[in-house]
Parts: C-alpha cells; structure tokens; sequence
C-alpha cells in the first residue's frame, strides 16, 4: 500500500459525504458503463449544464451521449487519427475536439445522429495533440501539441490566433483560468508554465518538477495548482508561492490523466496501472483508492454532479464508478480465458492488432478496417472504411508475404501515407506465429 494512502479495502468501507445532488440522481439510476467506441476512450468531457458527455477515442471518432442514461445521441467521424481530447463550450452548443492527426475540429453539439463535417477545420500544429481546453468566457480555446508548441484559437468565428511557444518538448496538458485571461500548460519538460493570454507571453514558470508533467488542473479561487507526472509523483501546489501543499507518491507509475470535482472539494488522478486515487482537495489527503480500468487510465471526469467517476482503460468501454460510497461497476472487457491457453500467433495479435482491427465481417467502429477474409483481398477494398487516399485504387493483395513485409518494415515504409499506427515486428518468430494465427482466424 503506498504512503498516505487508505487502501481499496478500507476505502470500500468508508463513505465520502455525499453531496446534494441537483436533479435527484441516485447511483442505482446510472449506467454501469458507457459503450460504443471501437478502441480505448482518450478523452471524456461533461457539458456544463450536466447533460451530456462527450467521449474522444482511439477509433478517431466522438461520441455524445445523454446523462444520466448514456443514451448515444450522435457519433462524429472527422479525425484521420485517434481522437485525443474533447471540451464543451461554455454554452454547451459546441465541441472542440483535437488528435494524433494534429487537427482541431468544432461541432455543433446538435444536428444529425452521425456526422462527418464539422462546422470548422482548423490547422497549424505539426505534430499530435493531446489535450484541449475552452475558456470560460467561450471566446478561445487552447491545445497541448507535441511539437512544442501551444495552440491558441477563437472560437467566434473558429480560426488561428497564435503558437506559443517556450516550452523544451512536447506539451501535455493546458487549462485556462475562469475569466480566459490567463493559461495554463504543462509538458515533458517538467514545467508548468503561466501565460497572459491578450499578450500571448509567458508570465513566469510556476512549476519545476524534473520529470515530465502529464496532466494539470487548476482551482484560482482556492489558489491551488494539481498536477500529475511522468515518475508518478501527485502534488498540489499554492499558485501564489509555488510551494507543495500536498505531496502523494504513486510508486513511479506514470499520472496520465486527472480531473477536478465540480464542487473543488476533491481531485481523482489515474496512473499508468489503471489506478485511480481521489483526493481531499483542500486537506491533500486520500479518501479513495482502488484499481478502476484495465490497463493505463486515459481518460478520467467526474459525473455532473460529482456522484461518479467516468473512467477510461484499456477497453473500449468507459466505466461508470459511483462515488458515495464507492461502488464497483460491472467488468470492463477483461477478456478472461478459458480453456487452452493462447498461442504466441493469438498473442501478437492481442497485442498488435485488436485494438484496431476485429475478425467479424463488421468493421465495428474499430480504427483500422475487419481483417475478416483478409487474405487474397486487394487493399483498401473494405465496403464503407475511409481509407486513407494513399491506399485506394492500389494493386497490392494481402498474402502471408506481404503482411509479413508490412510488420518487418513498418506501415510508414511499407504503405507510405496509411493511418496505420506505427507497428514494427522485428522478431521474425513472432511475425511468423501471428499470419499464421491469421491465416486461421480470418477465414
């Protein structure tokens, strides 16, 4: 058990007090999860009027769903790669959503049931994005890009305002203060930095932390910074002085995602074990700790009325973790076996290919096309998959040969210009067991 912490056990038994919840929503009124994705959930946004979330996901699409139901109300395609990150405006009319293809898109949050247009396309980062933020005055938004910079837009109309730039790497994670006056940002640098947004200049360096910061939320009212990073380390530090209120060490497990309560009374940070820790905010202590996802914690928000957690893994599902008390949701595609035990070819490709690929005819909202009959078909022939442009109208047929060039020298060599995800194989035993496996599974 780690310092400072009470343990999942202890913590089942114990109940935060519960606050009032506006709208009467009881935890046996919620949804034990919310499914629909076709890959990993990256990003999870409430509407500021508390009905509706908004999911982003490794399959390149955002889902909007009603709340409490989780009723999907729309599903938005537009990205050419993972979906990342998703904010509300503050009128809750409008989505901003960013990804690995380093495009910010803007939608409206009403219209049809599946759309492929967003109302505003925006550009100028040269590398992924990994987090967005809407100020609280509607009037700009802000994005976290890996290639150093910080991307500031408006929103009234959408288009470019300006790159900041300062920080030594990657970006990882922006907030902007109520008023929209000031930003916030965090990255691999170990820094978090201040910035005056009419003047578009750094105001000063709050935070040195020696190892990337992952993830940042911000409390001006009660004068506090949190932050999550790299070694595992969780602080709360005064924004005044920059001195550490609250140190709680997460073993060296990677901090990917955080959020605050809307009350500001508690903070939950999720690390690279799928643990989630929920903290006192103004008292740095932990109240809650238990394991909460398969695999990495990408995504993490507290339900509108801070009654739950919404959580996500590894899986494609987001699990829906009611609060007070604490109470467990159901399994979240834990893919437990039975029988035989998997071979190394099933291996690889739970591994390499699931997440992105199924075995069914149905493609199934998966980010990459089915794999089903895979062999002997000609590339980019899948009815209804986007492919990317480099890949239509090509005469290349999948055979054991080529799939085994493809992982031997990587997508990006191999079919220069695909959405593939950078998957190399260069274990020639492993790529062998895997076609194998496929040779089978794809009949």
């Amino acid at each position: 058990m780690r310092p400072g912490t009470i343990g999942i056990v202890t913590a089942l038994l114990l109940a935060v007090a519960a606050p009032e919840w506006a709208g009467g929503i009881r935890a046996a009124a919620l949804p034990e999860q919310l499914t629909g994705h076709g890959g990993p959930v990256k990003g999870i946004a409430v509407a500021p009027a508390g009905d509706r979330v908004a999911t982003a996901s490794f399959d390149y699409s955002i889902i909007l769903r009603a709340w409490p139901t989780g009723a999907e109300q729309a599903i938005l395609y537009g990205h050419e790669a993972a979906a990342n990150a998703v904010a509300f405006t503050p009128d809750g009319r409008r989505l901003v959503t960013a990804g690995d293809d380093g495009l910010v898109l803007v939608w409206p949050t009403d219209g049809p049931a599946e759309r492929r247009e967003p109302a505003a396309r925006l550009t100028g980062h040269q590398g992924k994005i990994l987090q967005v933020a809407v100020a609280g005055d509607g009037r700009h938004a802000a994005t976290a890009g890996w290639d150093g910079r910080i991307g500031l837009w408006t929103l009234d109309p959408p288009g470019p305002v300006t790159m900041l730039e300062g920080h030594d790497g990657p970006v990882n994670a922006v907030a902007f203060s109520p008023d929209g006056a000031r930003l916030y940002s965090a990255g691999y640098d170990g820094t978090v930095r201040l910035w005056d947004v009419a003047a578009r200049h750094e105001l000063r360096t709050l935070v040195r932390h020696g190892f990337g910061v992952n993830v940042i939320a911000v409390d001006e009212a009660a004068g506090r910074l949190a932050y999550g990073a790299l070694d595992g380390g969780m602080r709360i530090v005064d924004l005044a002085t920059g001195e550490v209120r609250a140190s709680l060490d997460n073993d060296r497990t990677p901090v990917l995602a955080l959020s605050q309560s809307r009350d500001g009374r508690r903070l939950a940070f999720g690390d690279g074990h799928g643990v989630v820790t929920v903290v006192d905010a103004g008292r740095g202590q932990v109240s809650q700790d238990f394991p909460a996802a398969r695999g990495p914690v990408w995504a993490l928000a507290f339900g509108p009325q801070d009654e739950s957690l919404l959580v996500g893994g590894l899986g494609s599902a987001v699990a829906v973790w009611p609060l007070d008390p604490l109470r467990r949701p159901a399994e979240i595609e834990t893919r437990e076996r039975s029988g035989p035990a998997a071979s190394n070819g099933e291996r690889q490709f739970e591994r390499k290919c699931r997440i992105c690929h199924t075995l069914t005819p149905d493609t199934a909202r998966r980010a990459g096309p089915t794999l089903h009959r895979l062999f002997g078909r000609r590339i980019g022939t899948v009815a209804g998959y986007p492919y990317s442009e480099a890949l239509t109208g090509s005469d290349l047929v999948w055979t054991p040969e080529t799939v085994d060039q493809l992982f031997a020298e990587g997508p990006d060599h191999f079919l220069p210009g695909t959405k593939m995800p950078l998957q190399k194989m260069t274990n020639v035993r492993d790529r062998a067991d895997l076609i194998e496996y496929l040779e089978k599974a794809t009949r």
